[in-house]
């Protein structure tokens, strides 16, 4: 494989080695490559390893490779550290660098056992994945637009910042974080989210078919990531256990609450109690404020997830569109939004199984929103009442 021409706008220097070559190593190293710097694969697994190569993620790494400049680990949490510390003990000139979604053990046993060198160490955390993994799910973008944390405590000054641009260079925004306040929000924002999907899709498993037939985009939207690599995360949560559980606990008495006010409307009524004909049915007492409180509060921590571009969340008109299921019709409909000089801020497709259509969801600022239906219904899309 030949060197590629680097860019003008790059600040990261070749080589850079990327030790593991799963969805983050080959994703990086993909996007390293396209950019013009010089990258080196190195994995224990020799098929992973061809695969990500054969990808055109960069040359195989062996004893006569130049120096890298960079030492990418992106391995499992679980042999971080080690991996970690055998990369400055292999490259002394080299700063070394992962991308493992824990952090606070990983430092803590890199800067106990690599001494000095650790100063080369510069804990990081791209917050990108997919619920598919290993090379063949790697994605050259993956990485666009999101965050990158930079745990750069007792690190080079000069070290963090080639960390920095690296994660610049491949479209990432460096956001610099503690290492114990990383695994926190982690913990809230990823791992814990990751437990509860598996555990509603777990509920799925021995569901009949005919109930399965009613799934509908929020079974879906909710299920999403439960399809993830079960390896993976084990790894990742048992190296945040201490954040991840105390979230499971706050849920479990949420849970608690809530199943105690269900429980209570749920309960048969003394039959003995004469309910005049046409009287409101009596509800016990908590069940509608057990409900309540819990979507509520659901309902306020939803607005304050970040909107696009990261800034603060905003409100969009929804405009639905009703599109057949057959080629070439999604490419109409963007065209056709396009054409009305409307920007999409936000887009999903909502299609249940076995239908001939589907419901599209574009997200439009308010002020567009009657000009998009009006312009949508005279090219002929059926435009659905929200």
């Amino acid at each position: 494989m030949s060197t590629p021409e680097p860019r003008t706008s790059v600040s990261t220097h070749g080589p850079v080695l990327i030790v593991g070559t799963g969805l983050l190593g080959t994703s990086l190293a993909l996007a390293l490559w396209t950019a013009g710097v010089e990258v080196q694969l190195s994995d224990t697994s020799p098929t992973s390893l061809a695969l990500a190569r054969d990808m055109g993620a960069g040359a195989l790494h062996g004893k006569d490779s130049p120096e890298p400049q960079i030492v990418v680990v992106a391995t499992p949490p679980d042999v971080t550290a080690d991996v970690v510390v055998a990369q400055l003990t292999a490259h002394p000139n080299a700063v070394v660098t992962d991308v493992a979604s824990v952090k606070e053990r990983v430092v803590a046993e890199v800067r106990a056992r690599a001494g000095a060198e650790a100063c080369r160490y510069v804990g990081s955390h791209p917050m990108a994945g997919r619920e598919r993994s290993g090379a063949g799910a790697a994605d050259s973008d993956l990485f666009a637009g999101r965050p990158w944390v930079v745990v750069g405590q007792d690190s080079d000054p000069e070290a963090e910042l080639i960390v920095r641009n690296l994660a610049v260079d491949v479209g990432a925004t460096p956001v610099r974080m503690g290492a114990a306040e990383h695994d926190a929000a982690v913990a809230a924002v990823s791992h814990m989210p990751q437990l509860i999907s598996s555990l509603v899709a777990a509920r799925l498993e021995e569901l009949g078919e005919s109930a399965l037939a009613l799934s509908g985009q929020g079974l879906r939207d909710v299920t999403r990531i439960a399809a993830s690599d079960p390896r993976l995360w084990s790894a990742i949560i048992v190296g945040n256990a201490g954040p991840v559980a105390d979230l499971l606990r706050q849920i479990s008495d949420d849970l608690s609450a809530l199943i105690e006010g269900i429980e209570a409307a749920a309960c048969e009524p003394d039959s003995t109690e004469y309910t005049a004909p046409g009287a409101a049915h009596a509800i016990a007492p908590g069940a509608v404020g057990a409900i309540t409180d819990v979507m509520a509060r659901g309902n306020a921590g939803r607005a304050r997830i970040p909107g696009k571009h990261g800034g603060a969340p905003r409100r969009y008109a929804e405009v639905q569109v009703l599109v057949p299921d057959a080629a070439g019709e999604l490419g109409r409909l963007f065209s056709d939004v396009g054409a009305a000089g409307v920007n999409i801020e936000d887009f999903s497709l909502e299609h249940s199984a076995g239908q001939s259509a589907g419901i599209a969801l574009i997200s439009v600022l308010p002020a567009a929103a009657q000009g998009l239906e009006e312009a949508l219904d005279v090219k002929g899309w059926r435009v659905v009442a929200g």
